[in-house]
């Protein structure tokens, strides 16, 4: 440590004799330039001076380093930083004795590195870092008048000597005052203030920083920047004019010729020489381009040396680790030209190495596809495994959880026979004593029929008038409703309930209001649009049962469905309460139209020709082309699917369009009915029959309803995937459809609730109302055929059932008969529809007589009671399904004025006029109404004037809305006519 003062103090002895030697050589040349400007320098004088010079600095600054790096650097402590530091001893030069020639400068064009950047060396002790500006393009360095190459380049050389000396000083302290740094401020400002008297360059900031452990590179690039004289100074006289180094470009390019560098080239010499000081960082880069290049067979690269040093010196790694390849590249001014080249396939494999290499790669290609292809079938086996494992998984449970449904569907339909055992046993205790209804008007269709239908929640609460059943003094209803009802029907059906008809002050009139209870299940909220069935929602509704629970404990109670689902068992179980119907999977059966037909065969009734269970293609060929044979002189055929409810889901044929149907006519006139019979006679118009009926019906079979079925190609896929029956329709133009509901008591006994003559709007086949009482079937004739029917039907289940008949007169024998094409097993629309006007008008129906028998209580009929019978004779029109898309525009109570005003209301005291029934409070587009008058010539007029006044006040010429009412006003003028016909025919009879 002792050394250090001491070089330092003898390193600027030396510095001022240098700077002393060339002021006076300075002066010397000025002299000879001023007195004889034809003299000539001694070149020799000058040589030995600057020689001498360059020994003298050389040796102070071994010793110097020397002294530096066999010193022993220890930090001092934190406690102790102001007692250990020492004073840096300063440089200060008189600036007096120096010449003023800052106003005879010129420039000086040069090319220097590139600054401005870091450069990262390990440190074995404490520096300082030096800044240095930036240098971009070219520098200018002003010099005397006189230019003279020898003295510029040895200041040069003295000043870029001190410059690093003072660079290699190592910090005495990490933490110095601020007293030392304003000192160093200070030393550093007078450098830089003496730099520009001398003509040489200020030291730059991002100067390259050096330790104690690289001096030994530092005396080496010392040397040779020495020893290099690049740069040239052209002297012309005495004239004031610039010197420029000579150098070929600012970027310092350099060629590099098939992966190799010739070290001889004056480009990259000149390259080396400019940047020595950081040439082992370069070395490092140039080594990994010229491999690059080689490896890829590239004959020409041209380098910018300047761009290379830069990306060295930015790196804050270095080039300790291989640089990509994308970084070499952006080091050449030929770069497209390169990436060309070596962007082609294949180009790899022309350098150095490359048949090495070609092998390195095609073997890791097959190594890497061997290891893929036995991965890729590990992966397709681990997947295999696991869909494998996972599938039987999904498929033990779906096992264990079928088996478990299976199990309480079991005990389900268990519980239910027992229950319905008990039921049977002991119904007319029930029938005779206080009891309470359980209405679930569930339509249990199956998915893709509820899917597929439009207002589903609509047609369930169609039944809402099944509450008409209070007008038992020992009934109360639970009525479960699969919609939020509105205070406005609520208020209505409330009203109703008052009339029974019987006097409102009467306690059994107050009392009916508080014996029936509307209940909404709470899953009607959550599956507002599955259209699942009511008995699904009361399912998944547990505070509704519960609630129901607690209305019927300790009460006699059972259940009323509609259409049979495997939830009404689940609902009864959970209420322990019976079922007034079959089991799901029997009334599914018997509810088809092929069931229906073998209910009919058995119970002895007249069917339409034809044939059930049609499932295929050539069965449906095969059995229309027999019985077509067989029954020659029916005009049309129907198909209708089995497991679709109502007309709407038929198809039809006429005969008359089958081009053999004359020439069958005409075998059929030749042989003549005894022998028709016969199969020999019928074989030939079969085989013809088989030939010409998938064309025909192809081309003239068309649904009943073009909403539900677009063309017969759809319908045909529906009636082959449910089956279906082919029948024969009547042969009549003049053809009665009428149905009847019977109640299959669980005692045995059977019960004709209601009976009515179907009215058809625009499906033919579908009813959507009736005139009760019937009147186109004799009452005993049809007592009869209902009788039959329900016993056949009462040795498979019991409950409701609706019968569907269809009557004419045959022309052959002139005589009435009375098909039964249909067979619903199910609580029908007819029904409660008859329940509320036997609600409305107190009277009841005898089937014995056909009448709808009324009380009537006023002044006009008491002299007629007292003489006759206390009750008159009342006819009803009901409409079931009016649909009017107009009817939203109202609310129900402005509906129900608007009636009102034009005279559409009930008569209380004569037990006639208008009755409607509400369904619901949204959609308010569908609505029931009862017509009741003297006759049934009455009740059709009134009921026809009453649509035509309402579609008159809902619709206008711009919006007449879609309805139903202009196609049911047509029917009932039909009807109208019929009757005034058959009227004439009993007047004009007596008088022949």
């Amino acid at each position: 440590m002792a050394g250090i003062p001491e070089h330092e103090e003898k390193l600027g002895d030396v510095l001022l004799q240098v700077q002393q030697d060339l002021r006076l050589l300075k002066c010397n040349i000025e002299q000879i330039n001023a007195n004889d400007k034809c003299a000539t320098l001694d070149i020799q004088a000058l040589d030995n001076a600057i020689g001498r010079t360059q020994s003298s600095i050389r040796k102070h600054a071994e010793d110097y380093l020397k002294a530096v790096n066999t010193q022993q650097l220890v930090l001092p402590t934190i406690e102790d930083l102001p007692k250990q530091t020492v004073k840096t001893h300063k440089w200060k030069p008189s600036l007096e004795s120096l010449p003023d020639v800052h106003s005879q400068r010129k420039t000086f064009h040069g090319a220097l590195p590139i600054g401005k950047v870091k450069h990262p060396r390990k440190m074995s002790g404490p520096v300082e870092i030096l800044q240095d500006t930036e240098a971009k393009g070219k520098r200018f360095l002003n010099l005397p008048d006189d230019d003279l190459e020898p003295a510029v380049q040895a200041s040069l050389l003295c000043m870029s000597v001190q410059h690093k000396i003072m660079s290699l000083q190592p910090r005495k302290n990490l933490h110095t005052s601020k007293r030392e740094s304003d000192s160093i401020s200070d030393k550093e400002s007078k450098w830089q203030m003496d730099s520009e008297s001398s003509c040489v360059r200020k030291p730059r900031e991002g100067h390259p920083v050096w330790s104690s452990s690289t001096h030994s590179k530092a005396s080496e690039s010392m040397d040779q920047r020495d020893m290099q004289t690049t740069t040239s100074f052209v002297i012309k006289g005495s004239q004031k004019q610039s010197v420029e180094v000579s150098v070929s470009a600012t970027n310092y390019p350099f060629t590099i010729m098939k992966g190799q560098i010739d070290p001889m080239a004056r480009d990259f010499s000149h390259f080396k020489n400019s940047f020595s000081v950081c040439w082992s960082s370069v070395v490092d880069a140039l080594e990994a381009l010229n491999k690059l290049l080689r490896d890829f067979a590239v004959p020409l690269a041209k380098v910018n040396g300047e761009r290379l040093v830069e990306l060295c010196l930015k790196s804050d790694c270095g080039w300790r680790t291989t640089p990509s390849a994308a970084v070499l590249f952006s080091v050449l001014e030929n770069q497209e030209e390169v990436l060309g080249l070596v962007s082609r396939p294949g180009q790899r494999y022309r350098g150095e190495r490359g048949t090495e290499t070609a092998a390195i790669c095609i073997q890791s290609c097959w190594r890497r596809y061997l290891a893929r292809t036995a991965y890729m079938c590990h992966c397709r086996r681990r997947w295999a495994v696991q869909v494998i494992s996972l599938s039987w998984a999904m498929h033990a449970q779906r096992c264990r959880v079928k088996r478990a449904l299976q199990a309480r569907r079991f005990s389900q339909l268990e519980n239910y026979r027992s229950r319905a055992q008990h039921l049977a046993a002991n119904w007319k205790h029930i029938r005779s004593s206080k009891r309470t209804i359980i209405h679930i008007p569930s339509l249990g269709y199956s998915k893709r029929q509820r899917l597929n239908t439009r207002r589903y929640d609509i047609l369930q609460n169609i039944q809402i008038s099944r509450l008409c059943d209070v007008r038992d003094e020992n009934v109360e209803v639970i009525y479960i409703c699969p919609m939020h009802l509105g205070e406005d029907i609520l208020q209505c059906y409330t009203s109703l309930q008052k009339c029974n008809g019987a006097d409102t002050r009467t306690s059994q009139a107050s009392s009916c209001n508080r014996r029936f209870i509307i209940l909404t299940p709470e899953a009607v909220d959550h599956f507002p649009t599955h259209n699942m069935c009511l008995s699904t929602l009361l399912k998944y509704s547990p505070h509704t049962l519960k609630r129901i629970k607690h209305l019927i404990q300790g009460k006699q109670a059972y259940i009323v469905g509609r259409v049979g689902h495997v939830d009404d068992l689940a609902v009864a179980d959970e209420l322990d309460v019976p079922i007034l119907g079959p089991e799901p999977a029997v009334s599914q059966l018997h509810s088809t139209k092929s069931g229906g037909r073998r209910i009919f065969s058995v119970a002895g009734v007249d069917v339409p020709p034809g044939q059930g269970d049609v499932y295929s293609l050539d069965q449906l060929y095969e059995t229309l082309a027999e019985l077509m044979t067989l029954n020659i002189h029916m005009q049309r055929w129907l198909f209708k699917i089995n497991l679709q409810r109502g007309g709407c889901d038929t198809a039809f044929c006429d005969v008359c369009h089958l081009s053999c149907y004359n020439w069958a006519l005409q075998r059929y006139r030749r042989y003549g009915p005894d022998l028709w019979s016969s199969k020999w006679v019928q074989e030939s118009v079969l085989h013809r029959y088989l030939d010409d009926i998938p064309e025909w019906l192809a081309h003239y079979a068309q649904p009943t309803k073009t909403s539900r079925f677009l063309n017969w190609s759809s319908f045909l896929k529906t009636f082959l995937r449910q089956g279906g029956v082919v029948e024969a329709h009547p042969p009549s133009a003049s053809v009665t459809y009428l149905t009847v509901d019977i109640l299959l008591e669980p005692s045995g006994e059977v019960t004709m609730l209601s009976c009515g003559d179907q009215l058809h709007g625009s499906c033919f086949p579908d009813a959507v109302g009736s005139t009760v009482p019937q009147t186109s079937v004799h009452p005993e004739t049809l007592h009869s055929i209902c009788m039959r029917v329900a016993q056949a039907c009462q040795q498979h289940f019991v409950g409701y059932i609706s019968v569907g008949l269809a009557t004419f007169v045959d022309h052959s024998t002139m005589e009435q008969k009375v098909w039964a094409f249909n067979l619903d097993i199910a609580y029908s629309d007819q029904l409660a529809m008859t329940q509320m006007l036997l609600m409305t008008t107190g009277g009841t129906l005898n089937w014995h007589t056909g009448c709808l028998e009324v009380p009537v209580k006023g002044k006009c009929f008491e002299q007629q009671a007292a003489a006759e019978h206390p009750v008159v004779t009342r006819y009803a029109v009901i409409g079931i399904h009016l649909f009017h898309s107009n009817l939203s525009m109202l609310y129900h109570n402005v509906f129900l004025k608007v009636c009102k005003v034009h005279g559409i209301e009930f008569n209380k005291k004569q037990k006639q006029g208008t009755v409607f029934a509400l369904y619901d409070t949204s959609d308010r587009c569908s609505i029931g109404m009862i017509a009741i008058s003297e006759d049934l010539q009455g009740a059709l007029v009134t009921f026809a004037q009453n649509l035509s006044v309402i579609h008159q006040e809902i619709s206008s010429s711009k919006k007449q809305g879609e309805t139903n009412f202009k196609e049911l006003i047509r029917t009932v003028e039909d009807v109208l006519q019929m009757i005034i016909q058959n009227k004439k025919q009993l007047k004009e009879k007596p008088a022949a």
